[in-house]
């Protein structure tokens, strides 16, 4: 069975000398998310979008996402989880930095505060594998709070500085480490788990999804 490698990229989207830009036409079957607007975080929006992609794909599905994709597409892939095999997550963003809206703004004081995302993304593994790689002097992401996100997740925790010590947010170009990192994931894993494959190929809504968990608490509709 074929499997279907999809491509999340982060805010701003991945221009082409972005590495995951790289990796996408190093990886066969590799088939990009596209967002309405890339400069607009928007959680909802971002995980339909997701879904949507791992529903039209043909075979077992893996991720490659990076930035407030990783978010998005964790999301997305909890409420299908027959469907998706592994993820690998590069730099996830900060959840405390975003609302359900986009953005907060550093200049919010305490009571006026939109709700971080935290809270409505999922807060213990998925189900699948999942790889998650921190850069230890990200600004937007301590260390610390990588890890703890990872232990929720039940990732395993990469170093950057073990894929040739880069910053993914500034690094351009090809990221052979990388590469080998999402290759080695998927020749141990092959494909599986996967949980039970339905017959139906067009899955059910799932009306208490994480996705739908969000859609009843964010202003914002899909």
């Amino acid at each position: 069975m074929s499997a279907t490698i999809l491509i999340v990229p982060g805010l701003h989207g991945a221009p082409p000398e972005h590495w995951l830009s790289w990796l996408e036409h190093e990886l066969a079957g590799s088939q990009r998310v596209e967002q309405d607007e890339w400069n607009e975080p928007v959680l909802a929006h971002w995980a339909g979008r997701v879904k949507r992609a791992i529903d039209r794909a043909a075979g077992p599905v893996w991720i490659v996402a990076h930035g407030f994709g990783c978010l998005a597409a964790l999301l997305a892939a909890c409420d299908r989880t027959d469907r998706v095999a592994g993820a690998l997550l590069v730099a996830p963003a900060d959840p405390e930095r975003y609302s359900a809206d986009g953005p907060i703004s550093d200049g919010e004081d305490g009571r006026t505060r939109h709700p971080s995302i935290s809270g409505l993304l999922p807060q213990t593994p998925p189900g699948f594998t999942t790889l998650l790689v921190a850069h230890d002097r990200d600004p937007d992401m301590r260390l610390i709070t990588a890890s703890q996100w990872a232990e929720r997740w039940g990732s395993r925790l990469v170093l950057s500085s073990a894929l040739g010590d880069v910053d993914p947010a500034l690094h351009t170009g090809p990221w052979p480490q990388c590469l080998r990192l999402f290759r080695l994931m998927h020749h141990a894993q092959r494909d599986l788990p996967l949980g039970s494959l339905a017959e139906d190929t067009e899955p059910a809504p799932r009306r208490h999804g994480w996705l739908a968990k969000l859609r009843r608490q964010s202003r914002a509709t899909l």
